[in-house]
């Protein structure tokens, strides 16, 4: 029964659900303020999840029929993105995304994802270079795909033996 009882608050933790739990009361951050503050049903999580996703998707295939014009394309991609990322605060919450972002398995691959979008908007909407737009959607398209790898156990380094092995190179 406890491991029954266990493996429930587990994955009521992984929707973002609050689990009764008997410890100390630990110091407030200012995430933990929003979390509390911005409580949400469950159903309400999976609409806030389904409509931000469906918006980010919406947003990045969209951005298809712009790709000819490649800043209206970086905006839009990148708008979809930034959405399809923030869909997934709805099931886990603000903090925990935020602290799984920062975790030391995908640090580097979110500071690359993080900072290929400013680069991607930047080119965009202040420089106007559609080569240098291009180049950076790029770069974000693979830092997105990085990023998203260090979320499967062990897929960036099979991506990485592949890699080795198709183009004799390491990544």
């Amino acid at each position: 029964m406890d491991t029954m009882r266990g493996a429930l608050e587990r994955a009521r933790m992984l929707v973002g659900m609050e689990v009764d739990e008997e410890s100390a009361p630990e110091e407030q951050s200012f995430f933990d303020d929003v979390t509390r503050n911005c409580a949400l049903t469950t159903t309400q999580r999976l609409y806030g999840f389904a409509i931000c996703l469906a918006a980010g998707l919406t947003c990045t295939f969209l951005s298809m029929l712009v790709f000819f014009n490649p800043v209206k394309f970086g905006v839009t991609f990148t708008l979809g993105n930034l959405m399809a990322l923030g869909s997934t605060a709805f099931l886990i919450g603000p903090k925990r995304q935020f602290d799984m972002m920062l975790d030391s398995v995908r640090i580097y691959a979110t500071a690359v994802y993080i900072a290929s979008i400013i680069i991607a908007l930047f080119c965009a909407l202040f420089v106007h270079s559609k080569l240098l737009t291009l180049l950076a959607i790029i770069l974000e398209f693979g830092a997105l795909v990085w990023y998203s790898l260090s979320y499967i156990p062990f897929a960036r380094s099979v991506v990485s033996k592949v890699m080795t092995s198709c183009f004799d190179t390491e990544f």
